[in-house]
Protein backbone atom coordinates (compact mmCIF):
# COMPACT_ATOMS: atom_id res chain seq x y z
CA UNK A 1 0.00 0.00 0.00
CA UNK A 2 1.30 3.23 -1.26
CA UNK A 3 2.44 5.45 2.47
CA UNK A 4 0.18 8.66 3.35
CA UNK A 5 0.19 11.16 5.94
CA UNK A 6 -2.99 9.24 7.36
CA UNK A 7 -1.98 5.56 6.97
CA UNK A 8 -2.37 4.57 10.34
CA UNK A 9 -5.40 5.97 10.66
CA UNK A 10 -7.03 4.37 7.78
CA UNK A 11 -9.95 6.28 7.27
CA UNK A 12 -10.54 7.18 10.65
CA UNK A 13 -10.21 10.68 11.38
CA UNK A 14 -11.07 12.53 14.68
CA UNK A 15 -14.40 14.51 15.45
CA UNK A 16 -12.76 17.79 16.02
CA UNK A 17 -14.16 20.83 14.08
CA UNK A 18 -12.35 21.17 10.87
CA UNK A 19 -9.40 23.90 10.33
CA UNK A 20 -10.27 27.57 10.31
CA UNK A 21 -10.90 28.54 6.54
CA UNK A 22 -7.87 30.66 6.68
CA UNK A 23 -5.75 27.86 7.68
CA UNK A 24 -7.12 25.79 5.18
CA UNK A 25 -6.09 28.62 2.45
CA UNK A 26 -2.82 28.86 3.81
CA UNK A 27 -2.03 25.44 3.37
CA UNK A 28 -2.73 25.37 -0.21
CA UNK A 29 -0.26 23.31 -2.63
CA UNK A 30 0.15 26.44 -4.88
CA UNK A 31 2.14 24.87 -7.00
CA UNK A 32 -0.02 22.59 -7.79
CA UNK A 33 -2.74 25.55 -8.13
CA UNK A 34 -0.18 27.31 -10.67
CA UNK A 35 0.42 24.31 -12.80
CA UNK A 36 -3.61 24.24 -13.14
CA UNK A 37 -3.40 27.76 -14.06
CA UNK A 38 -0.81 27.35 -16.47
CA UNK A 39 -2.54 24.81 -18.64
CA UNK A 40 -5.72 26.95 -18.29
CA UNK A 41 -3.91 29.58 -19.84
CA UNK A 42 -2.07 27.81 -22.20
CA UNK A 43 -4.84 25.52 -23.44
CA UNK A 44 -7.00 29.25 -23.75
CA UNK A 45 -3.88 30.21 -26.24
CA UNK A 46 -4.30 26.95 -28.27
CA UNK A 47 -7.69 27.32 -28.69
CA UNK A 48 -7.34 31.13 -29.83
CA UNK A 49 -5.02 29.94 -32.82
CA UNK A 50 -6.81 26.47 -33.48
CA UNK A 51 -9.94 27.94 -33.82
CA UNK A 52 -9.35 31.01 -35.55
CA UNK A 53 -10.38 30.31 -38.57
CA UNK A 54 -13.50 27.51 -37.94
CA UNK A 55 -16.19 30.11 -37.93
CA UNK A 56 -16.87 32.45 -40.91
CA UNK A 57 -16.83 35.76 -39.66
CA UNK A 58 -16.10 35.29 -35.62
CA UNK A 59 -12.33 34.04 -35.08
CA UNK A 60 -13.15 34.22 -31.51
CA UNK A 61 -16.11 32.13 -31.33
CA UNK A 62 -15.01 29.03 -30.01
CA UNK A 63 -12.41 30.78 -27.35
CA UNK A 64 -15.10 33.14 -25.83
CA UNK A 65 -16.99 30.00 -24.80
CA UNK A 66 -14.35 28.43 -23.84
CA UNK A 67 -13.51 30.92 -21.49
CA UNK A 68 -16.69 31.32 -20.34
CA UNK A 69 -16.18 27.34 -19.58
CA UNK A 70 -13.16 28.22 -17.38
CA UNK A 71 -14.30 30.99 -15.76
CA UNK A 72 -17.17 28.76 -14.36
CA UNK A 73 -14.66 25.80 -13.72
CA UNK A 74 -12.62 28.27 -11.98
CA UNK A 75 -15.48 29.05 -9.60
CA UNK A 76 -15.91 24.97 -9.17
CA UNK A 77 -12.27 24.68 -8.47
CA UNK A 78 -13.21 27.01 -5.72
CA UNK A 79 -15.86 25.39 -4.17
CA UNK A 80 -13.91 22.17 -3.92
CA UNK A 81 -11.06 23.23 -2.47
CA UNK A 82 -13.45 25.15 0.74
CA UNK A 83 -15.83 21.80 0.95
CA UNK A 84 -13.83 19.39 3.76
CA UNK A 85 -13.51 15.79 1.38
CA UNK A 86 -15.26 14.24 4.64
CA UNK A 87 -18.68 15.55 3.61
CA UNK A 88 -18.74 13.27 -0.06
CA UNK A 89 -17.22 10.26 2.23
CA UNK A 90 -20.72 10.64 4.48
CA UNK A 91 -22.76 10.91 1.95
CA UNK A 92 -21.31 8.59 -0.72
CA UNK A 93 -24.24 6.74 -1.28
CA UNK A 94 -25.74 9.48 -2.77
CA UNK A 95 -23.23 10.53 -4.91
CA UNK A 96 -23.59 6.89 -6.00
CA UNK A 97 -27.11 6.84 -6.90
CA UNK A 98 -27.14 10.38 -8.43
CA UNK A 99 -24.10 9.55 -10.49
CA UNK A 100 -25.97 6.27 -11.47
CA UNK A 101 -29.17 8.45 -12.34
CA UNK A 102 -26.97 11.12 -14.65
CA UNK A 103 -25.67 8.69 -16.85
CA UNK A 104 -28.42 6.42 -17.42
CA UNK A 105 -30.82 9.62 -17.85
CA UNK A 106 -28.18 9.76 -21.14
CA UNK A 107 -29.73 6.44 -22.36
CA UNK A 108 -33.30 7.62 -22.75
CA UNK A 109 -32.89 11.57 -23.51
CA UNK A 110 -29.60 12.02 -24.46
CA UNK A 111 -28.49 13.97 -27.37
CA UNK A 112 -26.73 11.41 -30.47
CA UNK A 113 -23.66 12.76 -32.17
CA UNK A 114 -21.34 10.19 -34.22
CA UNK A 115 -22.67 7.14 -33.74
CA UNK A 116 -22.50 7.79 -29.40
CA UNK A 117 -25.31 9.22 -26.91
CA UNK A 118 -23.31 11.07 -24.32
CA UNK A 119 -24.95 14.81 -24.53
CA UNK A 120 -27.96 16.15 -22.72
CA UNK A 121 -29.29 19.10 -23.93
CA UNK A 122 -30.92 21.57 -21.34
CA UNK A 123 -31.25 24.84 -23.89
CA UNK A 124 -28.35 27.13 -22.75
CA UNK A 125 -26.03 24.21 -22.24
CA UNK A 126 -25.44 20.69 -23.64
CA UNK A 127 -23.27 18.45 -21.40
CA UNK A 128 -21.95 15.13 -20.79
CA UNK A 129 -22.67 13.38 -17.87
CA UNK A 130 -20.05 10.96 -17.87
CA UNK A 131 -17.19 13.57 -17.99
CA UNK A 132 -18.69 14.70 -14.52
CA UNK A 133 -19.15 11.11 -13.52
CA UNK A 134 -15.56 10.55 -13.76
CA UNK A 135 -15.19 12.91 -10.18
CA UNK A 136 -18.14 11.46 -9.24
CA UNK A 137 -17.56 7.70 -9.16
CA UNK A 138 -14.10 8.36 -7.39
CA UNK A 139 -15.33 10.25 -4.42
CA UNK A 140 -18.67 7.50 -4.44
CA UNK A 141 -16.45 4.53 -4.98
CA UNK A 142 -13.57 5.82 -2.47
CA UNK A 143 -16.50 5.66 0.05
CA UNK A 144 -17.35 2.15 0.10
CA UNK A 145 -13.35 1.34 0.02
CA UNK A 146 -12.89 3.96 3.05
CA UNK A 147 -15.93 1.88 5.33
CA UNK A 148 -14.32 -1.35 4.65
CA UNK A 149 -10.72 -0.14 5.26
CA UNK A 150 -10.03 -2.80 7.77
CA UNK A 151 -11.77 -5.45 5.30
CA UNK A 152 -9.50 -4.70 2.21
CA UNK A 153 -7.29 -7.30 2.10
CA UNK A 154 -10.51 -9.68 2.09
CA UNK A 155 -11.29 -11.18 -1.69
CA UNK A 156 -15.41 -10.13 -0.68
CA UNK A 157 -13.83 -6.76 -0.69
CA UNK A 158 -12.40 -6.51 -3.72
CA UNK A 159 -15.62 -8.24 -5.53
CA UNK A 160 -17.45 -5.48 -4.21
CA UNK A 161 -15.91 -2.79 -4.79
CA UNK A 162 -15.37 -4.10 -8.49
CA UNK A 163 -19.14 -5.13 -8.87
CA UNK A 164 -20.20 -1.60 -7.98
CA UNK A 165 -17.69 0.33 -10.42
CA UNK A 166 -18.73 -2.17 -12.91
CA UNK A 167 -22.44 -0.52 -13.05
CA UNK A 168 -21.32 3.50 -14.23
CA UNK A 169 -18.28 1.32 -16.23
CA UNK A 170 -21.48 -0.60 -17.99
CA UNK A 171 -23.83 2.56 -18.59
CA UNK A 172 -21.17 4.63 -19.91
CA UNK A 173 -19.78 1.42 -21.91
CA UNK A 174 -23.56 1.08 -23.30
CA UNK A 175 -23.48 5.32 -24.92
CA UNK A 176 -21.26 3.80 -26.75
CA UNK A 177 -18.10 5.54 -25.14
CA UNK A 178 -14.86 2.92 -24.76
CA UNK A 179 -12.95 5.65 -24.15
CA UNK A 180 -14.60 7.08 -21.18
CA UNK A 181 -14.97 3.78 -19.83
CA UNK A 182 -11.50 2.58 -19.52
CA UNK A 183 -10.85 5.96 -17.93
CA UNK A 184 -13.40 5.29 -14.80
CA UNK A 185 -11.56 1.38 -14.90
CA UNK A 186 -8.15 2.91 -15.08
CA UNK A 187 -9.73 5.23 -11.90
CA UNK A 188 -10.96 2.51 -10.22
CA UNK A 189 -7.44 -0.08 -10.09
CA UNK A 190 -5.96 3.02 -8.90
CA UNK A 191 -8.15 3.25 -5.80
CA UNK A 192 -7.82 -0.50 -5.11
CA UNK A 193 -3.80 0.34 -5.67
CA UNK A 194 -3.93 2.95 -3.06
CA UNK A 195 -6.51 1.34 -0.49
CA UNK A 196 -4.21 -1.42 -0.25
CA UNK A 197 -5.74 -4.16 -2.10
CA UNK A 198 -3.45 -7.16 -1.97
CA UNK A 199 -1.09 -7.84 -4.54
CA UNK A 200 -2.42 -11.32 -5.61
CA UNK A 201 -6.08 -9.86 -5.58
CA UNK A 202 -4.70 -7.19 -8.40
CA UNK A 203 -2.81 -9.86 -10.37
CA UNK A 204 -5.96 -11.95 -10.50
CA UNK A 205 -7.61 -8.68 -11.97
CA UNK A 206 -5.46 -7.77 -13.91
CA UNK A 207 -5.23 -11.55 -15.75
CA UNK A 208 -9.28 -11.15 -15.64
CA UNK A 209 -9.06 -7.92 -17.64
CA UNK A 210 -6.39 -9.47 -20.11
CA UNK A 211 -8.85 -12.70 -20.50
CA UNK A 212 -11.59 -10.46 -20.84
CA UNK A 213 -9.99 -8.15 -23.88
CA UNK A 214 -8.65 -11.43 -25.66
CA UNK A 215 -12.58 -12.52 -25.62
CA UNK A 216 -14.03 -9.40 -26.70
CA UNK A 217 -11.74 -9.03 -29.79
CA UNK A 218 -10.60 -12.52 -30.43
CA UNK A 219 -12.50 -15.23 -29.34
CA UNK A 220 -16.04 -13.43 -28.97
CA UNK A 221 -16.28 -12.27 -32.85
CA UNK A 222 -14.30 -15.36 -34.15
CA UNK A 223 -17.97 -17.57 -32.69
CA UNK A 224 -20.46 -14.71 -33.84
CA UNK A 225 -20.44 -12.91 -30.89
CA UNK A 226 -19.40 -9.00 -30.77
CA UNK A 227 -19.66 -7.03 -28.11
CA UNK A 228 -17.65 -3.92 -29.89
CA UNK A 229 -19.49 -1.69 -31.89
CA UNK A 230 -17.98 -1.94 -35.72
CA UNK A 231 -16.29 1.41 -35.76
CA UNK A 232 -14.92 0.75 -31.92
CA UNK A 233 -13.27 -2.79 -33.69
CA UNK A 234 -12.14 -0.84 -36.90
CA UNK A 235 -10.66 1.75 -34.67
CA UNK A 236 -8.67 -0.87 -32.86
CA UNK A 237 -7.90 -2.61 -35.67
CA UNK A 238 -6.28 0.43 -37.59
CA UNK A 239 -4.12 0.61 -34.17
CA UNK A 240 -2.62 -3.06 -34.45
CA UNK A 241 -2.61 -2.75 -38.60
CA UNK A 242 -1.96 0.83 -39.21
CA UNK A 243 -1.04 -0.13 -43.05
CA UNK A 244 -4.40 -1.53 -43.42
CA UNK A 245 -6.42 1.30 -42.16
CA UNK A 246 -9.75 2.54 -43.75
CA UNK A 247 -10.57 5.93 -43.84
CA UNK A 248 -13.77 5.15 -42.33
CA UNK A 249 -11.71 3.48 -39.20
CA UNK A 250 -9.77 7.15 -38.58
CA UNK A 251 -6.67 6.18 -40.76
CA UNK A 252 -7.21 9.26 -42.87
CA UNK A 253 -7.40 11.07 -39.27
CA UNK A 254 -4.61 9.81 -38.00
CA UNK A 255 -1.93 10.59 -41.29
CA UNK A 256 -3.66 14.21 -40.73
CA UNK A 257 -2.85 13.66 -36.92
CA UNK A 258 0.66 12.23 -37.96
CA UNK A 259 1.19 14.47 -40.70
CA UNK A 260 0.29 17.77 -38.82
CA UNK A 261 2.16 17.05 -34.95
CA UNK A 262 5.57 16.25 -37.67
CA UNK A 263 4.79 19.97 -39.59
CA UNK A 264 5.40 21.94 -36.41
CA UNK A 265 8.73 20.74 -36.13
CA UNK A 266 11.03 23.13 -33.72
CA UNK A 267 9.46 26.34 -32.99
CA UNK A 268 5.78 25.22 -34.95
CA UNK A 269 4.44 27.40 -38.26
CA UNK A 270 1.89 29.92 -36.42
CA UNK A 271 -1.86 30.28 -36.80
CA UNK A 272 -1.76 30.88 -40.58
CA UNK A 273 1.03 28.72 -41.82
CA UNK A 274 -0.42 25.56 -39.92
CA UNK A 275 -2.55 24.99 -42.94
CA UNK A 276 -3.79 21.10 -41.45
CA UNK A 277 -5.77 22.80 -39.13
CA UNK A 278 -6.53 26.49 -40.74
CA UNK A 279 -7.63 24.77 -44.38
CA UNK A 280 -9.38 21.64 -42.29
CA UNK A 281 -7.66 18.88 -43.61
CA UNK A 282 -7.18 17.64 -39.58
CA UNK A 283 -10.61 16.48 -38.41
CA UNK A 284 -11.89 17.42 -35.07
CA UNK A 285 -8.48 19.59 -34.38
CA UNK A 286 -10.26 21.51 -31.56
CA UNK A 287 -11.67 18.70 -30.01
CA UNK A 288 -10.16 14.30 -30.29
CA UNK A 289 -6.87 16.03 -32.76
CA UNK A 290 -6.58 19.21 -30.42
CA UNK A 291 -2.97 18.27 -29.46
CA UNK A 292 -1.84 17.64 -33.07
CA UNK A 293 -3.35 21.18 -33.92
CA UNK A 294 -1.42 22.77 -31.30
CA UNK A 295 1.96 21.37 -32.10
CA UNK A 296 1.69 22.24 -35.76
CA UNK A 297 1.28 25.85 -34.90
CA UNK A 298 3.35 25.94 -31.83
CA UNK A 299 5.74 23.35 -32.70
CA UNK A 300 8.11 20.87 -30.37
CA UNK A 301 8.73 24.34 -28.05
CA UNK A 302 5.15 24.94 -27.43
CA UNK A 303 4.27 21.09 -27.24
CA UNK A 304 6.91 20.62 -24.65
CA UNK A 305 5.52 23.61 -22.64
CA UNK A 306 1.91 22.18 -22.51
CA UNK A 307 3.50 18.81 -21.42
CA UNK A 308 5.80 20.16 -18.80
CA UNK A 309 2.85 21.63 -17.24
CA UNK A 310 0.95 18.35 -17.44
CA UNK A 311 4.03 17.07 -15.62
CA UNK A 312 3.95 19.49 -13.02
CA UNK A 313 0.12 18.94 -12.42
CA UNK A 314 0.29 15.11 -11.84
CA UNK A 315 3.64 15.17 -9.60
CA UNK A 316 1.93 17.49 -7.10
CA UNK A 317 -0.97 15.51 -7.70
CA UNK A 318 0.61 12.01 -7.02
CA UNK A 319 2.33 14.08 -3.87
CA UNK A 320 -1.02 14.87 -1.97
CA UNK A 321 -1.76 11.01 -1.96
CA UNK A 322 1.20 11.31 0.85
CA UNK A 323 -0.32 13.87 2.62
CA UNK A 324 -4.06 13.04 2.40
CA UNK A 325 -5.21 13.16 6.01
CA UNK A 326 -6.93 9.52 5.99
CA UNK A 327 -7.85 6.67 3.74
CA UNK A 328 -10.74 8.28 2.00
CA UNK A 329 -8.56 11.10 0.83
CA UNK A 330 -5.36 9.63 -0.42
CA UNK A 331 -7.97 6.97 -2.22
CA UNK A 332 -10.06 9.99 -4.20
CA UNK A 333 -6.73 11.39 -5.00
CA UNK A 334 -5.06 8.65 -6.31
CA UNK A 335 -8.09 7.73 -8.66
CA UNK A 336 -8.16 11.70 -9.72
CA UNK A 337 -4.55 11.57 -10.60
CA UNK A 338 -4.40 8.25 -12.64
CA UNK A 339 -7.70 9.37 -14.57
CA UNK A 340 -6.18 12.30 -15.76
CA UNK A 341 -2.36 10.61 -16.60
CA UNK A 342 -4.93 8.36 -18.66
CA UNK A 343 -6.73 10.67 -20.27
CA UNK A 344 -3.58 12.68 -21.31
CA UNK A 345 -1.58 9.49 -22.77
CA UNK A 346 -4.74 8.38 -24.73
CA UNK A 347 -5.12 11.47 -26.10
CA UNK A 348 -1.73 12.35 -26.85
CA UNK A 349 -0.60 8.92 -28.15
CA UNK A 350 -3.68 8.67 -30.59
CA UNK A 351 -2.70 11.98 -32.23
CA UNK A 352 0.88 10.15 -32.99
CA UNK A 353 -0.31 6.38 -33.56
CA UNK A 354 1.05 4.51 -29.77
CA UNK A 355 -2.61 4.66 -28.54
CA UNK A 356 -5.98 3.76 -30.75
CA UNK A 357 -8.28 6.57 -31.21
CA UNK A 358 -10.87 6.92 -29.17
CA UNK A 359 -13.41 10.23 -28.04
CA UNK A 360 -11.15 11.47 -25.05
CA UNK A 361 -10.90 15.05 -24.97
CA UNK A 362 -7.39 16.37 -23.67
CA UNK A 363 -8.05 17.84 -20.26
CA UNK A 364 -7.66 21.41 -19.65
CA UNK A 365 -7.44 22.18 -23.62
CA UNK A 366 -9.86 20.79 -26.07
CA UNK A 367 -13.08 22.68 -26.67
CA UNK A 368 -16.01 21.48 -24.50
CA UNK A 369 -17.65 22.84 -21.07
CA UNK A 370 -18.20 19.29 -19.61
CA UNK A 371 -14.48 18.66 -19.71
CA UNK A 372 -13.34 22.04 -18.71
CA UNK A 373 -15.43 22.09 -15.22
CA UNK A 374 -15.62 18.53 -14.46
CA UNK A 375 -11.21 18.21 -14.13
CA UNK A 376 -11.28 21.96 -12.55
CA UNK A 377 -13.47 20.47 -10.03
CA UNK A 378 -11.64 17.61 -9.31
CA UNK A 379 -8.32 19.85 -9.14
CA UNK A 380 -10.30 21.49 -6.31
CA UNK A 381 -10.85 18.39 -4.96
CA UNK A 382 -7.29 17.72 -4.64
CA UNK A 383 -6.03 20.88 -3.48
CA UNK A 384 -9.61 20.18 -0.76
CA UNK A 385 -7.65 17.23 0.07
CA UNK A 386 -3.93 18.28 0.11
CA UNK A 387 -4.80 21.54 2.49
CA UNK A 388 -6.50 19.23 4.83
CA UNK A 389 -3.49 16.71 5.30
CA UNK A 390 -1.24 19.95 5.76
CA UNK A 391 -3.65 22.06 8.66
CA UNK A 392 -3.60 18.21 10.30
CA UNK A 393 0.19 18.04 9.89
CA UNK A 394 1.40 21.89 10.16
CA UNK A 395 5.03 20.19 11.11
CA UNK A 396 5.21 18.22 8.05
CA UNK A 397 7.59 19.58 5.39
CA UNK A 398 5.78 20.90 2.16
Amino acid sequence: MLEYAGSQRTGVRDRREGPALVAVLGSLDWVLLAGVAGLVAVGLWGIAGVTKFDVRGNPSYYLDHQIVYAAIGGFALVVATLVDPDLYRRYWRAIFIGTIGLIAIVLVAGRAARGSTRWINVGFFTFQPSEFGKLLFVLALAGFIAERSRRIDEVGTTLRVIGLGLIPVALVFAQPDLGTALVYLAALGAMLFVAGTPWRHLAAIGLLAVLLAVGVLWAGPAVGVDVLHGYQKERLTCFTHPSSCSSKAGGYNLEQSIAAVGAGQVEGRGVKGATQTRLNFLPEHHTDFVFASFSEQRGFIGASILLALYLLVLWRGLRVITVARDLYSAVIAGGIVVALLFQLFVNVGMTMGIAPITGIPLPFVSVGGSSMIANLAAMGVLLAVYARGRTARPGRRR
